[in-house]
């Protein structure tokens, strides 16, 4: 099955070099904040896309159950870390394109500074529809190509590309900024309803961070976020989204985690526990269970029939 390209971190110490010691406490403040506000009280099950090691996880504590799911099985493994191992937590490593999920399992989901590595973000986002249960409450973030240091570069000819047009730009590669319209547009053909959308990083400028005091700069970014109501001006964007006109689907067993999987190449479900590894009864193929973390990214190897 061919997918589009996966921007990987294994290896990586993104947390470490890009929030610990990377300047970003005023982002990752803001970003808080936002999903304070549009976030659900709580729920039975959560899936937290492009979980990482773990940087929002904790402000998910009203949910019973978080599903931390990375193509980047180190990047899981620091969220382990982090977090610990307890029923609370499972850890996933997946491909967004192959959700190893049965449909409507879910009753919210986060995708937070990860669409801005999706080559087919529709792709990805019909993926989230397809796991999240009737009325299932959608938190996206992504990058906004319409911000204003873009508008001014563009009109100032110090850029190509417009940040007008619809098409997504990509700058880096697997590293895309979305038009606002776009993303709206994408989620409401998927079937979801948009309730709110919240502006952030409206001062992230370096000059600004390293002479204002960060909590004053989060203030007032806190005060502005609800400006997203009308315009979208940016460089981070948060969309609330809700799932309508989808048929009641009946709950799975969320306590037992085997009737929650499905074969990511041929959608059976549900698969057989083997100890070290899932084994799925329609093709046959292994998925790996090493140390707590499920992995779906690659068969481990395919059954005999004998067997």
């Amino acid at each position: 099955m061919t997918t589009p390209p996966v921007c990987n971190y294994e290896g990586s110490d993104y947390q470490t070099s890009f929030w610990d010691k990377g300047g970003r406490e005023y982002e990752d403040r803001t970003e808080a904040i936002a999903l304070k506000r549009l976030l659900p009280p709580g729920g039975r099950f959560m899936l937290e896309l492009g979980a990482g090691a773990g940087r929002n996880t904790s402000r998910y504590l009203g949910f019973d159950r978080v599903v931390l799911l990375d193509y980047s099985r180190t990047q899981l493994e620091q969220a382990q870390a982090r977090l610990g191992k307890s029923d609370k937590y499972v850890y996933v490593a997946a491909d967004v394109y192959r959700l190893p999920f049965v449909d409507g399992l879910f009753d919210a989901a986060t995708m937070i500074r990860v669409l801005h590595h999706m080559a087919d973000a529709p792709k990805a986002l019909g993926q989230v529809r397809n796991v999240l249960g009737s009325g299932g409450t959608f938190i996206l973030e992504f990058a906004n190509k319409l911000n204003l240091k873009a508008i001014f570069r563009y009109l100032l000819r110090r850029q190509k590309w417009s940040p007008f047009t619809l098409e997504p730009v990509e700058f880096v590669e697997l590293n895309f900024d979305f038009h606002p319209k776009a993303v709206q547009n994408w989620l409401k053909e998927l079937g979801f309803s948009i309730e709110r959308i919240l502006t952030l990083s409206h001062f992230r400028v370096g000059f600004l961070k390293r002479i204002v005091p960060t909590g004053i700069l989060v203030f007032f970014d806190s005060l502005f976020q609800w400006t997203g109501a009308w315009w979208q001006l940016t460089p981070s964007v948060f969309v609330k989204a809700k799932i309508v006109g989808r048929d009641a689907i009946p709950p799975h067993g969320q306590d037992n985690l085997l009737s929650c999987f499905k074969c990511p190449d041929c959608g059976q479900s549900p698969l057989m526990d083997k100890s070290d590894h899932l084994e799925c009864p329609g093709c046959k193929k292994r998925w790996g269970v090493k140390d707590g973390i499920y992995d779906f990214r690659e068969p481990a190897g395919r059954a005999s029939v004998i067997e």
